[in-house]
């Protein structure tokens, strides 16, 4: 029997084919990687923990525990400790990562809150709480402590919500 290919596939003939392939639904090794970035990316908004981490004091085995976190993110999150805001963890790392990625590790870290200091987007990290009622605890300052500040936060947001703050609360 008469083999039809040559031995050798001259390498722009290889390249029509991988093409071909591609365009008719075959999977190359780069589509591989890439669909395994759309899991991971996908898993990341899939999985968001009951407890976040503080940002200034969580240590680096913590933060290996946030998808897409290696070495150069462990450091960074490090170098700029403390956090006093949102903002300023948002302004740090997105230096590093776009916009989307540090909303993604947002999910599993919080700057601690400080009752009388915090700044409106700092104490929106707390679930269920919107701007306008944010803004309203803040202009509602100064509490005397933590507890008449979750007095107050009380009245915007579930139960649930109200224990979870008293963990974001910056120690008085």
């Amino acid at each position: 029997m008469k083999k039809l290919l040559p031995k050798k596939i001259p390498a722009y003939l290889l390249a029509i084919i991988m093409v071909t392939a591609v365009a008719c639904g075959g999977s190359t090794e780069k589509e591989s990687d890439s669909d395994q970035k759309e899991t991971t990316v996908q898993t990341d908004t899939a999985s968001t923990p009951e407890t976040k981490l503080n940002i200034n004091t969580a240590d680096e085995k913590a933060f290996r525990t946030i998808p897409n976190v290696g070495d150069k993110m462990v450091h960074e999150f490090e170098e700029y400790r403390p956090y006093v805001s949102i903002q300023q963890f948002r302004k740090e790392i997105g230096k590093y990562v776009d916009e989307n990625r540090v909303a993604a590790y947002e999910k599993y870290i919080y700057v601690p809150i400080h009752r009388n200091d915090s700044d409106v987007a700092t104490v929106m990290q707390i679930t269920g709480l919107d701007e306008s009622e944010a803004d309203e605890l803040v202009s509602g300052r100064p509490y005397k402590t933590n507890q008449a500040f979750l007095d107050a936060l009380s009245s915007y947001v579930s139960e649930e919500a109200l224990t979870k703050a008293e963990r974001y609360l910056k120690s008085e």
